[in-house]
């Protein structure tokens, strides 16, 4: 981990677990997001997501050593991403960041970029 990273800025590995779990309550019970993920138990993708997170930010390279590049656009590719469930992730996320005592600088460098991934994952305009 470097020093001077986001990830250590804002408490590294603590601020990302925390941010995870508090989204993946809300998955939990979504009934448009719950069926996107394939296993009942969502803590494989609380782990995943967390990893990729941690390293996007500076922190440990765990994501790419254990599942290689992180190919967001394809790893969601089987999923119907529209629309609804950009703005479905987007609110369970916005509670999780919400959730964190981070400044607002942080704040407002970790939406913006959790905001543009996930316009970025829209794949289909369908209902």
């Amino acid at each position: 981990m470097r020093p001077d990273s986001f990830y250590a800025a804002v408490g590294g590995h603590e601020t990302f677990v925390a941010l995870v779990a508090k989204f993946y309550e809300g998955v939990a019970t979504d009934p448009l997001l719950k069926p996107m993920y394939p296993e009942e138990d969502l803590g494989p993708a609380q782990d995943r997501l967390t990893a990729f997170l941690e390293q996007y930010w500076g922190g440990p390279t765990t994501y790419s050593q254990e599942r290689g590049h992180p190919r967001l656009r394809m790893r969601h590719a089987p999923y119907k991403v529209n629309p609804a469930a950009r703005d479905r992730w987007l609110a369970h996320m916005r509670t999780a960041v919400d959730s964190l005592d981070l400044a607002p600088l942080h704040r407002a460098e970790l939406w913006d970029y959790l905001e543009r991934a996930a316009h970025s994952m829209i794949n289909t305009f369908d209902e």
